[in-house]
C-alpha cells in the first residue's frame, strides 16, 4: 500500500515533505513496479481497504502527492493521484487492469491473489489465514508522474 497525504497546496520543490509511497514489498516485485511507472506503463495501483483499516490510514484523496521508492528506499518519482474509487474485488474493470500494466482482469486479479495471499501481506495485515473474494473491497488509484526527485538538488 502506498500512504498519501493532501499537497495540492505544497510547492514541488518540497519534496522532502511529501509521504512515501512504497509499491509492493522490497525486491523483484517493488523493482518492476517502479520501472512501469517511471516508463509510463503504470498509472495505477489497487491496495485492500483492509490495509487502510489495519494502519487506521485515510484512503487516498485526489490531488494527494508522494514521492515513489525503489527497493532500497531511494525516491524515484513524485506521483499526484488523478482519481480514487472503492469497489469490489469483482468489479475491477479492464480499464484499471490494462492502467497497471496488466494484458486482462484475470492476468491482474491473479498477480494480486498472489501478492495479498503471500507471507508478507498476512504479516502486515496481521492475519495468518487472510485471504479474498468478489466481495473483498478493494482501493483503486489512479495516478501520474509530476517530478523526477533525482532532478532536484539535494535530494
Amino acid at each position: 500500500m502506498s500512504t498519501t497525504s493532501s499537497s495540492a497546496d505544497r510547492p514541488d520543490s518540497d519534496q522532502a515533505s511529501l509521504p512515501r509511497a512504497e509499491f509492493g514489498f522490497p525486491g523483484p516485485l517493488r523493482d518492476r513496479l517502479v520501472g512501469a511507472i517511471r516508463d509510463g506503463t503504470k498509472t495505477a495501483t489497487t491496495s485492500l481497504a483492509a490495509e487502510y483499516a489495519a494502519e487506521d490510514a485515510p484512503l487516498p484523496g485526489v490531488g494527494d502527492r508522494s514521492v515513489v521508492v525503489d527497493s532500497d528506499g531511494r525516491p524515484v518519482a513524485v506521483i499526484e493521484v488523478t482519481g480514487v474509487r472503492v469497489v469490489p474485488l469483482g468489479a475491477v474493470d479492464l480499464a484499471h487492469a490494462l492502467a497497471e500494466g496488466n494484458a486482462d482482469v484475470a492476468e491482474w486479479r491473479a498477480a494480486h491473489e498472489r501478492f495479498w495471499h503471500g507471507d508478507g501481506m498476512r504479516a502486515a495485515l496481521g492475519d495468518p489465514g487472510f485471504t479474498v473474494d468478489d466481495t473483498t473491497g478493494v482501493v483503486l488509484e489512479r495516478f501520474r508522474v509530476v517530478a523526477d526527485p533525482r532532478a532536484v538538488p539535494g535530494s
